[in-house]
Formats: C-alpha cells, structure tokens, sequence
C-alpha cells in the first residue's frame, strides 16, 4: 500500500509507526515491572518452617558445641602430644647418661657410688613417670577428641533426618507457591491478550491505530515472554497442553476468518462492476495494482498486457479509456495521466466502444 501513499503520508505512517513501538516499549517495562514484583505478594517458605523449631534449634547448637569441643581437643592433643616428646627426650637422654654411669659404675667398683646410683635411679624413675602422665595427657585429648567427633557425628545425623523429612514438604509448598504466583501472572496477562485480540479484529485500522497497535505488541510480549517461562512444566505435560490448545484457537481462527473472507470474495464478484469498484478503498485498488494482482479478487493479473481491461477471474475492470483524449488508463485512477481530466463517475463507468 505504501506505494499508493502521499511522501508526506508515508512519513506519516512511519512515525505513527515509531509511537506504536515507543508506546509498546514503555507498556513492557511497567509490564514487566508489574510481573516480576507479583511473587513478592507470596511469603517464601524455608526448610524451617517444616522443621521443629527446638530440636533444629537444640541439634544445631550441638553441632557447635561439638565443633568447638572438637577444635579445643585438638589444639590440646597438640600440646600434649608436644610435651610427651619432650618428656620421651628427657626420659631417653636420662636413660642414656645412667646407662653410661653404671657401666663405669661397674668398671670401677666403688662402694662410694651407691648414693648415687640410688639417686640417679629415681631422678630417672621420675623422668619416667612425667613421661607416663605425658602420655595420659594425650590420650585423654584423644578420647575427648573421639567423643567431640562421635557427638558431632550424632548431631549432624539427626538434623540431616530432620532436614530430609522437612525437604519433601518444602518441595510441595514450593511448587503450589509457584502455582499461586503463575495465576496471579495468567491473571494478569490473559486478559490483556483477549483485549488485544479484540482491538486486533475491531480497532486496527481505525484512528488511534498506533496505540491498538502498540497494545497488541504489549500484550503478546507480555503472554508469550512475561508468563510463558514461569508456565508450570510438570515433565513437560502442561507447556506440551498448553501448546496445542494455543495453536487450535490460532489456527481454528485462521481458517475461520479464510472462510469468511473467501465467502465475502465470492459474494463481491457477484456484484455490479460499478458497486465492487466503489467498495475498494482508493488506496488499496492501487496498491494491490501495483503488485500485479487484481484488486478485486487478488489474483494475478498480467496487468502490462494492453489487452487485459478486465479481471479474467472476477470481470472487474482494471482499464478504461480517458472520456477526454481517450487515453488507456486504470479504471481506479481518479485523473487521466495523460490530460489531466478527471474520471468518469461509477454511474457513467461503461466500456468505451473504442476498445
């Protein structure tokens, strides 16, 4: 059609285009805006609030205690186990020096030295008795290290069976809070989808068509981007469903609305030549002209043949004559190109006998 149109019109129609675009973009951001903030009308569940609350609370705090008890025994064991190896050191290096001593002790035989082997053995006994309490330092950081962790152990199962019951529950409210939020958005958006197929079949081409128009685009994205994504999967059965439903309305559409307009086709070429081309909108005869296609039928029409004055397929006329110069023009011109002369009226649109 554009090729029918005035240069000043077609500007026209492309900034109309552009506030159409402009108008649907802010539409889609308040839109979007609107959808995105909908799940915050739901309170987000949490694993604890399936859990009971003090013996999730009482088996928590027992993992902690039991960490810290666990740590404490371990920075202890690491002490104690310091202070064994010194004592095994002192204990060996005594065991050595006494070792020594009584082999000369032995060699020399002197009486004198008795007080002094008596002596050296407790100062050794005595090594070895702090080497002993040493050792039991560390296994007693052992055994309160084994009971920390066995606590520890014990905790963390309980939670993790207290966790995994309150799990399945968590689970179900999520998806019936999913559910809730995924209505609230079909609430939203299939309304505006039904209005914009309204306003798509009644007001498209009427005055404030780029604002129609604008709305449409609003509510197709806003059904097929804002909501489709958060459509309920459940193994893929309900997008599947919900997939053909859509494309039978679509296409139960489509071939309704093809019956109806090949039914007002077949009624058209039973009318008078004068009314049908009386019906056409100016510009639309034009441009459907300029496409090779009658305008009344849209057929192909060889249209540069110079003998196709009339629609081979409807009877339409497509060319007639200048009442003036006589001039081979299109019969929807409203002027001849060639003087200037303004058409014939439809009452007096007759074949003209020089053809």
């Amino acid at each position: 059609m554009s090729k029918a149109l005035r240069l000043s019109e077609k500007w026209f129609h492309r900034g109309l285009w552009v506030v159409a675009l402009v108008f649907a973009g802010f539409l889609i951001g308040l839109g979007g805006t609107i959808v995105g903030d909908l799940p915050k009308v739901e309170q987000r569940a949490t694993l604890d609030d399936f859990m009971d609350r003090a013996a999730a609370t009482q088996a928590r705090q027992t993992v902690k205690d039991a960490t810290r008890a666990g740590q404490q025994a371990r920075e202890a064991l690491e002490q104690a186990q310091l202070k064994l190896k010194i004592a095994q050191a002192d204990s060996q290096s005594a065991r050595e020096t006494f070792g020594n001593w009584l082999a000369t002790r032995r060699a020399t035989e002197r009486p004198e030295q008795d007080r002094e082997l008596i002596e050296r053995t407790a100062r050794l006994d005595a090594l070895k008795a702090a080497e002993r309490s040493a050792q039991a330092a560390v296994e007693a950081q052992q055994q309160a290290m084994l009971d920390a962790s066995q606590a520890l152990t014990r905790a963390q199962a309980r939670l993790r069976d207290m966790e995994r019951d309150a799990q399945d529950a968590l689970r179900k409210a999520e998806r019936a809070q999913e559910l809730r939020v995924f209505l609230y958005r079909l609430a939203l958006t299939l309304p505006l989808l039904v209005a914009a197929g309204w306003l798509f079949a009644r007001k498209r081409q009427s005055t404030w068509w780029p604002f129609v128009w604008g709305f449409i685009f609003f509510a197709l994205f806003a059904f097929f981007v804002e909501l489709v994504p958060y459509l309920p999967s459940y193994g893929g059965y309900v997008r599947y469903i919900v997939g053909i439903v859509i494309t039978a309305l679509v296409g139960r559409y489509a071939i309704l609305a093809l019956n109806r307009y090949l039914e007002r086709q077949k009624q058209a070429e039973t009318l008078p030549d004068a009314q049908r081309r009386q019906e056409l909108s100016y510009d639309v005869a034009l441009a459907r002209m300029a496409k090779g296609v009658c305008p009344g039928c849209e057929r192909v029409v060889d249209l540069k043949d110079v003998k196709n004055d009339f629609c081979p397929h409807c009877g339409i006329g497509l060319h007639d004559h200048c009442g003036h110069c006589q001039a081979r023009k299109s019969a929807f011109a409203r002027f001849c190109h060639a003087c200037g002369t303004a058409a014939r009226t439809a009452s007096a649109a007759a074949p003209n006998p020089l053809v």
